[in-house]
């Protein structure tokens, strides 16, 4: 009787494929928690982090919660029409500019930023902020630096992941923006990184 098995065993991965599957482990990670959101909230990553932006300045230009977002004033146009659509911000014109349009939460709006789920998954979060701030500025370079390898630094991108990440983070991040090399740093030659 032949003993080898009918299924050869299984080669290792190469390190450019490890890569590859933890980015599409992460990427199904998001959309997950993305669906999650719809469902719980109806609404999408970024509706949701436009309406907490609102939420947090009081009546904002539409011009600035594109910029604090990290969306382009066109993008940010849709979320907010949609948004309007369904109650939960009003815009008006600017008094003094007419081209600026103003933008407030309703008390609708409030009562779904209420209900609405993290728009990181809570144990993420939990566990990134319990790092220490130079592990979470090694995370943070060596994401940019993937964004940059994968021609992604330009392409606009919401905070998605970003909610209540504490001051330490954005001292990691800060920390991080300032030491990394041009080569490192994505954004140096960029709009921005997603």
């Amino acid at each position: 009787m032949d003993n080898a098995s009918p299924n050869p065993p299984a080669t290792a991965l190469t390190p450019e494929e490890q890569i590859v599957a933890s980015l599409r482990r992460i990427i199904r990670a998001v959309d997950l928690h993305s669906r999650k959101l719809m469902e719980q909230s109806g609404l999408t990553g970024p509706q949701l982090a436009a309406l907490q932006e609102i939420n947090r300045r009081g009546p904002v230009s539409a011009g600035n919660v594109a910029k604090a977002i990290h969306l382009s004033q066109g993008t940010v146009t849709g979320i907010l029409r949609r948004l309007e659509a369904r109650g939960l911000i009003t815009r008006e014109r600017g008094e003094l500019d007419r081209r600026t349009t103003i933008v407030r939460i309703t008390p609708t709006g409030q009562s779904v930023l209420l209900q609405a789920p993290s728009l990181l998954q809570e144990n993420f979060l939990n566990r990134l902020e319990r790092l220490e701030s130079w592990e979470r500025s090694q995370i943070l370079a060596t994401l940019q630096r993937v964004a940059h390898l994968m021609e992604a630094q330009s392409l606009d991108a919401a905070p998605h992941l970003t909610t209540s990440i504490d001051m330490s983070m954005k001292t990691a991040v800060n920390d991080t923006q300032q030491t990394a090399s041009p080569e490192a740093d994505p954004r140096s030659d960029t709009r921005g990184v997603r």
